[in-house]
């Protein structure tokens, strides 16, 4: 009966275990294949390994003097996009700053460094 017991537990943890989610981490982004223009709005699309909690992430655009503004921030066209909306902006080196809750309720931080062309 232990025997039994023990190879349920097993296999319910490894049908479970395919529901967990990692640590959201960008795979990919737009700003790799545009840098935006000079006062030219842009969006631009995150795209991580793992479903988003929307609700509870942020984008900041970091500026000179380490000066970060919130940015709104959408749903991407698929699971584990988000779309940042970039306002029109001078030329210069910015970042942005994100903080994202992953589905599985981890904080991941990081920042992406672009520069706004003339």
């Amino acid at each position: 009966m232990k025997r039994i017991v023990e190879i349920m537990c097993l296999m319910l943890s490894l049908i479970y275990a395919s529901n967990l989610y990692a640590h959201a981490v960008v795979t990919d982004h737009s700003l790799k294949i545009a840098q935006p223009k000079a006062n030219q709005a842009k969006k631009i699309e995150l795209t991580f390994n793992s479903k988003i909690e929307l609700g509870l992430s942020q984008v900041f655009l970091v500026s000179k003097g380490d000066v970060h503004t919130l940015l709104p921030i959408g749903k991407g066209d698929k699971q584990g996009n988000v779309r940042v909306d970039l306002p029109p902006l001078p030329p210069g080196e910015y970042a942005l700053r994100y903080k994202i809750f992953a589905a599985d309720g981890h904080l991941t931080e990081d920042v992406i460094h672009f520069s706004v062309t003339p």
